[in-house]
């Protein structure tokens, strides 16, 4: 795996190489080279190798990862994304191909198999002519919020209390969110995450008068206990093709609205376990966060019914038995002796 220091593939890998090891299974996870990504897997029992992953002059990594797959020896390497794609050789073993996006597929070519996790990406991929028998459905799983206490982030008393999650990319849509506030006027909205677009959404708070009702906490790793503050949730990606975050306010037993992202609009049944809003339109984001904020009896049944999605499909336990019935399935046949 390849990726960026946070963001919510990078952190599924980490939860899935350890509940596969906790499971049983003997995982040896190849990362870029990162400290503290390296100190959790470490942390929940594994042995991470970091290579570099480097750009086109990165002449390094492809043997060095080839020796350490060789000594290895597994029935089936999992290339995590593109990069990790772009580095890993075919071998003995099977090759599959996670993808979290509807990514190129010229970075999957040396792929025996692919996996998405939404069935949007599944068809995709299938739709671009890669096999259909050699293409599957797996989905995420997160940690059960249930029971934390909540986070204090600073809104002030009486204030509604709304939270946002993610990169701050402008494909997470944060200043659609930062608009519909403005149209919100008892609301004050935490957004947890950190990347480039801080400065912007900084900025554009301060321009619509609402940067004293804006708490931007940062990269947080107190998920839980900030769900378990938040009276509505708001996912407001206009790019989201799973949605990690909808599941982890799903597992708190927090209502959603959410933009008709591509993710969200696989998971989410509108007006059943979460309500989802066009996108480009903060006005229709903020009259669907005030309708939930003053109904709270059909806040609450939306939450009741997104917890009960989580605990049927997207626990730990639920997803962990889907991949290791997969990787066993895809594992080259032994010999018998």
């Amino acid at each position: 795996m390849a990726g960026a220091r946070h963001g919510g593939a990078e952190g599924f890998y980490e939860r899935l190489t350890i509940a596969l090891h906790a499971a049983g299974a003997d995982v040896l996870p190849v990362i870029r080279r990162d400290a503290e990504r390296a100190s959790r897997l470490r942390a929940g029992g594994l042995a991470p190798v970091e290579l570099g992953f480097g750009g086109a002059l990165d002449l390094l990594t492809a043997p060095r990862l080839r020796r350490v797959l060789g000594g290895f020896a597994p029935a089936v390497t999992v290339a995590w994304m593109n990069r990790a794609a772009r580095f890993t050789p075919k071998g003995s073993w099977t090759l599959v191909g996670r993808m979290g996006g509807f990514y190129d597929l010229k970075y999957y070519r040396r792929c025996d198999h692919i996996v998405g996790n939404t069935r949007g990406i599944v068809r995709w991929v299938t739709e671009q002519g890669w096999p259909a028998a050699r293409a599957h459905h797996l989905p995420n799983f997160v940690d059960d919020m249930a029971g934390a206490a909540p986070a204090d982030w600073g809104a002030p008393p009486g204030a509604r209390r709304l939270l946002a999650m993610g990169r701050l990319h402008p494909n997470k849509g944060f200043d659609i969110a930062l608009r519909a506030l403005a149209q919100l006027p008892t609301a004050h909205l935490a957004i947890a995450g950190e990347g480039p677009e801080r400065a912007a959404l900084e900025a554009l708070a301060r321009e619509l008068g609402v940067a004293d009702r804006v708490a931007f906490l940062g990269w947080r790793h107190d998920t839980a206990a900030l769900l378990a503050a938040a009276e509505v949730f708001v996912c407001s990606s206009r790019h989201e093709p799973l949605g990690n975050i909808v599941l982890e306010a799903w597992a708190a037993a927090r209502p959603v609205v959410s933009v008709a992202s591509q993710g969200p609009l696989e998971l989410i049944t509108d007006g059943v376990d979460g309500v989802l809003v066009a996108g480009e339109d903060p006005g229709a984001l903020a009259v669907a966060i005030a309708r939930l904020l003053d109904d709270p009896s059909r806040a609450a049944g939306l939450a009741a019914a997104g917890r009960a999605a989580f605990a049927r499909d997207f626990t730990q336990a639920a997803v962990v038995a889907r991949w290791r019935e997969f990787l066993a399935a895809v594992a080259p046949k032994r010999q018998a002796a």
